[in-house]
């Protein structure tokens, strides 16, 4: 949503820029010392900006970082997709490294913090269009920078290149869902070892839905662009064979719009994490596991215990686990990890706990796992707030946070992932 306006008019003011805040806007002050934030600016600048409150918008840069650098897609400064494009990608690295300190450092917690793991420019699977009406057909794009207006894009520097090769089909098939003037869809497409998966939401429903003709056109575009599967709110409009990931040494097929790791290096490289710290373990669990993204890679080599609140995406493991040779029983449970979180007296047995909730975080799973007898814990977070807020507690049970590695999933934007590992 786009910030509230100031009922001020806007004026020019030239800003000193002083830091970049955990959002990714600069932090400058004017002249007269007032504190304002502007977009697209880095720390150390002089910039000029239309100021409305305390919110700037660049018009000019009168002295630049040594750290900026040429934004290398076409798109950038009007798509919300990046921010920090302008960034070169060691000041990048070096602030999302500051941002998991400072996050730790609000919960009284120190740690080695390793070096960033960076993952490389189309390296994204999985993306949400936005599909709009357009003067001759269908805009397709992201949300624009503070705004809910959409930035129709041609490229994608982030996106899998089979996604990017994609747009001009994708916009076709948008088309077939723009009938009804409340429609708003989104294609959310996922880059598969078989195909494009593309599952569609925000088509307008209390009218009757799709009509059968609109269902054909759809059809008709999937097939032409020669998607492996396309589904609208979970309901199957075209397959032509079954969209499969890889995860460790399991196809998974995964239900229209599952979960997904963004990029499959960073995947591999938490699972990385996760298979040092099992070493010489008899049991793991894997808690808010997912389509196993950590239970598969695991189960490879110990027992695991696998628990999710997402009972297709249970399945769907499952289905994976029994087709594949070699690996080690998984015993999975459908659970609300947050109203019932796995018990310590449930997770007896087990040595190393894998924990990878969602941005929320998962404290009551976080109290349980310091009651447990594990000797090693492994989490995982999008979320370095709430990550340090369960550490927290795991310490004050009598963990320690060995190391935490930062991992720079989401490439030019503020987010952070990071893995973290707890020793008794």
């Amino acid at each position: 949503m786009a910030p509230k306006k100031s009922s001020a008019p806007a004026e020019v003011r030239d800003l000193d820029i002083q830091s970049v805040g955990a959002r990714g806007d600069g932090l400058g002050v004017d002249a007269a010392g007032r504190r304002v934030y502007a977009p697209l600016t880095l720390a150390g600048e002089r910039v000029r900006a239309s100021v409305e409150g305390d919110r700037g918008e660049l018009r000019e840069v009168l002295t630049a970082s040594p750290e900026r650098v040429e934004p290398p897609c076409p798109h950038f400064g009007a798509c919300g997709g990046c921010a920090f494009q302008h960034w070169s990608l060691e000041g990048q690295l070096a602030w999302k490294a500051e941002q998991v300190r400072l996050a730790l450092g609000r919960e009284q917690l120190e740690s080695e913090i390793r070096p960033v793991i960076a993952t490389p420019p189309g390296a994204r699977r999985r993306v949400a269009l936005h599909a709009r009406p357009g003067p001759s057909g269908a805009r397709l794009g992201f949300k624009g920078r503070r705004s809910w207006a959409l930035a129709e894009i041609e490229t994608c520097r982030v996106a899998d290149p089979r996604i990017v090769a994609a747009l001009p089909g994708l916009r076709t098939l948008a088309v077939a869902f723009l009938d009804h003037p409340k429609s708003a869809p989104t294609l959310r497409v996922t880059a598969t070892v078989t195909g494009l998966d593309v599952e569609v939401t925000g088509v307008e429903r209390k009218s009757g839905g799709l009509s059968v003709d609109r269902m054909m056109q759809a059809a008709e575009a999937a097939s032409s662009l020669d998607l492996a599967r396309l589904t609208l709110g979970g309901e199957l409009l075209y397959q032509a064979r079954r969209p499969m990931v890889r995860i460790g040494p399991a196809e998974v097929e995964p239900p229209p719009g599952a979960f997904l790791q963004a990029a499959p290096q960073a995947e591999a490289a938490m699972q990385v994490a996760c298979l040092e710290a099992i070493q010489g373990a008899t049991r793991a669990a894997d808690l808010f596991c997912g389509l196993g993204a950590f239970a598969l890679p695991m189960a490879a080599h110990v027992p695991v215990l696998a628990a999710d609140s997402a009972a297709e995406a249970i399945e769907a493991m499952q289905t994976a686990a029994v087709r594949t040779p070699g690996l080690k029983p998984i015993q999975a449970m459908t659970r609300d990890l947050f109203r019932e979180p796995v018990s310590a007296m449930e997770l007896k047995g087990c040595d190393v706990i894998v924990f990878d909730p969602p941005r929320a975080g998962g404290l009551e799973q976080a109290r349980e796992i310091a009651l447990s007898g594990a000797a090693k814990v492994v989490g995982i977070s999008c979320n370095p707030t709430t990550f340090a807020r369960d550490a927290r507690a795991l310490v004050d049970a009598g963990w320690r946070l060995d190391h935490v590695t930062p991992v720079d999933q989401f490439l030019w934007s503020s987010h952070i992932e990071l893995i973290g590992v707890f020793l008794r």
